[in-house]
């Protein structure tokens, strides 16, 4: 993974607008996101309102040769799913929205888990605590804490509600560029790896599983799934880590208390 960049104050003003901005385009998607779309059109959605109303880029395209502005990931879908115009939303998915906005040279990137209709007690109950796994990595991050400590909490929650971690992806650092250093894993020991330190911008983004953690990629070269086919989730923000804490630069109106 490449070098680790501290941010400085003027750095994380505008990581702070790529933030608020990228916040925006999921509140643009919450009343378009419905059973008969198609991932394609939620693509294409976001691509127009990310370059002809925010005046930013999708900086997921292009990047690594990939051709569209977002991942979308159904169901047993773990990341990285291509939208399709032949790909239709019905009632019953579970469907996160990966998104990477970049303003003023300072990239965001965020995910979002949308429930499509009625869907069933164990789907709503993976997308809940997957959430909450991501939080409780989340809360592990202040000046002084480990990498080890934010992929152990992730780990915790999710082995305590019977799920399991995906290994082979993880969160990253961020900034000018889409990936930096460092590599954040959703899993871990306490007080090992990393010392984190005030100015540093990273992802946490777990990949949550219904049964086991093997994941396979398919034929497109992009799209990850279960092994074994049941249900996967994700949620993503990016984080700063502060002089006391952490701020979650891209959080939506919805999560403000």
């Amino acid at each position: 993974m490449d070098k680790v960049f501290l941010k400085s104050a003027d750095d994380l003003m505008l990581m702070r607008e790529s933030g608020r901005l990228l916040a925006s385009v999921f509140a643009f998607l919450d009343a378009r996101i419905k059973a008969g779309i198609s991932t394609m059109e939620i693509n294409d959605w976001v691509e127009h309102f990310i370059i002809n109303t925010l005046n930013a880029r999708p900086a997921s395209k292009g990047q690594y040769d990939f051709p569209y502005a977002l991942n979308t990931s159904i169901n047993d879908v773990v990341c990285h799913g291509m939208p399709s115009a032949t790909q239709f939303l019905k009632a019953g998915d579970i469907i996160n929205v990966d998104i990477t906005l970049e303003k003023n040279g300072f990239i965001a990137d965020s995910s979002k888990m949308y429930m499509i209709g009625e869907v069933s007690p164990l789907a709503k109950k993976l997308v809940a605590q997957t959430y909450e796994a991501m939080w409780q990595g989340i809360r592990a991050v202040k000046p002084g804490a480990t990498l080890g400590d934010i992929g152990f909490a992730i780990q915790q929650h999710a082995a305590a509600n019977g799920y399991t971690v995906v290994r082979e992806y993880c969160g990253h650092g961020i900034g000018r560029a889409m990936h930096e250093g460092p590599q954040v894993l959703h899993y871990g020991k306490p007080n090992t790896g990393l010392v984190l330190r005030e100015g540093m911008t990273f992802t946490i983004e777990p990949m949550i599983n219904q049964g086991e953690a093997k994941v396979k990629l398919k034929r497109d070269g992009w799209t990850v799934v279960t092994r074994d086919k049941k249900l996967s989730a994700q949620w993503e923000h990016t984080i700063a880590v502060t002089a006391t804490g952490y701020e979650v630069l891209t959080l939506r109106d919805e999560e403000r208390t």
